[in-house]
């Protein structure tokens, strides 16, 4: 089981429960990762939680499989699209809850690939 790293509290003071910096104080609840259990810090943003506890890749492309992991954090780029409990979500936009099952998003197997001619009439 791996536990995410402790990081200070980067809020304004101000704690709603939901400020996204990982506060060492916060209960650890369970998560499971494509394959792994983790203990993340409830109601902490679910991709830096995912980073502080090692994850890089979040998804993979669909026509090239190349990984992709959080970029910008802020819900622009859509490189940290992971599916939680069978809903494709962005990690950066989501709060750790305990019992999360979370997957890698199932890759589109009717993608056409990028070498392939059209056919001539």
């Amino acid at each position: 089981m791996k536990i995410a790293s402790d990081f200070h509290n980067i809020s304004d003071g101000q704690n709603d429960g939901h400020n996204g910096g990982i506060d060492p104080d916060q209960p650890l609840v369970p998560v499971h990762f494509d394959g792994q259990d983790y203990m993340l810090p409830e109601g902490a943003n679910l991709a830096a939680s995912l980073l502080a506890a090692g994850v890089r890749v979040f998804r993979k492309t669909p026509v090239s499989a190349s990984p992709r992991g959080p970029f910008c954090m802020m819900g622009v780029c859509y490189d940290c699209l992971v599916e939680i409990d069978g809903m494709v979500q962005q990690a950066c936009q989501t709060f750790v809850k305990a019992g999360m099952i979370i997957t890698m998003p199932a890759r589109p197997t009717d993608v056409p690939s990028l070498n392939a001619q059209e056919p001539s009439e």
